[in-house]
């Protein structure tokens, strides 16, 4: 069933990652966190996958050598329009779990989980193809780095109630006030030493896998949701163990109108300074 978004401004919570020690190099790039996500009303607290919660992740630790620069890569899309643009964007309003398979691609993508038919929001295989990978003619990439504020402890934090990082780009705003049908995609690296959780807050759709594994799944075009990880509660179902260093891979979008908003907390110890594009 759909529902409509609200037109009221959420205020969420504020961004908070820590790299807790002088961050090594790593292949293909640099990673960063950040996303966006169409703001509709209250937040709701998800307990999917067998060890969500919710709540708000902690952590302290200093900044350390990567600085405050987290660079993803967001998707600019038009519109759906009487058969012209994406179907998946301004073409439907409905919580949406289940869209992709539970392990990320090989291609450090996520795997569209009905090959053979729809959800209540997406239209297919093809047309969610798209979402995360370069395709011409339907969709426009951008680099885009969000630079966070270093706190007393050494947390990053970052807080944005209109996170439009498009505006006036790619296929323009379409008649509206802000660009709202974009993806973000960003790719991280962590050390696991224990203890460590994260809570992400937002809307539109968030999909979340660490060591290739779905751990955070909030598809679908809805109000605000959040989900919190606890790595200890969830480690033997991400097949990770302490002291070892894992990917965190980060897939959101924004395909609806009227806000957008997005928020990180956690504890996490980022170990690649620079941007990893797949």
């Amino acid at each position: 069933m759909f529902t409509p978004k609200h037109l009221a401004t959420l205020l969420v919570p504020a961004l908070a990652i820590v790299c807790a020690f002088g961050c090594g190099s790593s292949t293909n790039g640099t990673g960063g966190v950040g996303g966006a996500a169409s703001g509709h009303g209250g937040a709701a607290a998800s307990t999917g996958n067998g060890f969500l919660t919710s709540g708000v992740g902690t952590g302290n630790g200093s900044g350390g050598a990567c600085g405050v620069n987290l660079t993803g890569t967001v998707r600019d899309f038009k519109a759906w329009n009487n058969g012209a643009g994406h179907p998946d964007f301004e073409n439907a309003n409905a919580p949406d779990p289940g869209i992709v398979a539970p392990q990320l691609g090989a291609d450090h993508k996520p795997v569209y989980a009905h090959p053979n038919g729809q959800t209540p929001t997406t239209h297919g295989q093809t047309a969610f193809d798209q979402w995360y990978r370069d395709t011409d003619g339907v969709n426009l990439p951008f680099p885009f780095t969000i630079v966070p504020v270093i706190d007393a402890s050494g947390a990053l934090t970052y807080a944005n109630t209109a996170f439009f990082p498009i505006d006036d780009k790619g296929f323009g705003n379409e008649g509206n006030p802000h660009n709202f049908h974009f993806t973000f995609e960003l790719h991280m690296e962590f050390a696991y030493k224990g203890g460590e959780v994260f809570t992400f807050t937002g809307d539109d759709d968030l999909f979340v896998f660490t060591n290739g594994q779905l751990a955070i799944d909030l598809g679908g075009v809805h109000s605000p949701e959040s989900a919190t990880l606890d790595l200890d509660a969830a480690a033997s179902k991400l097949g990770i163990a302490k002291g070892t260093t894992y990917p965190l891979d980060l897939f959101n979008a924004e395909r609806h109108t009227s806000q957008s908003n997005f928020s990180i907390q956690s504890s996490l110890a980022f170990t690649n300074c620079s941007e990893i594009v797949y």
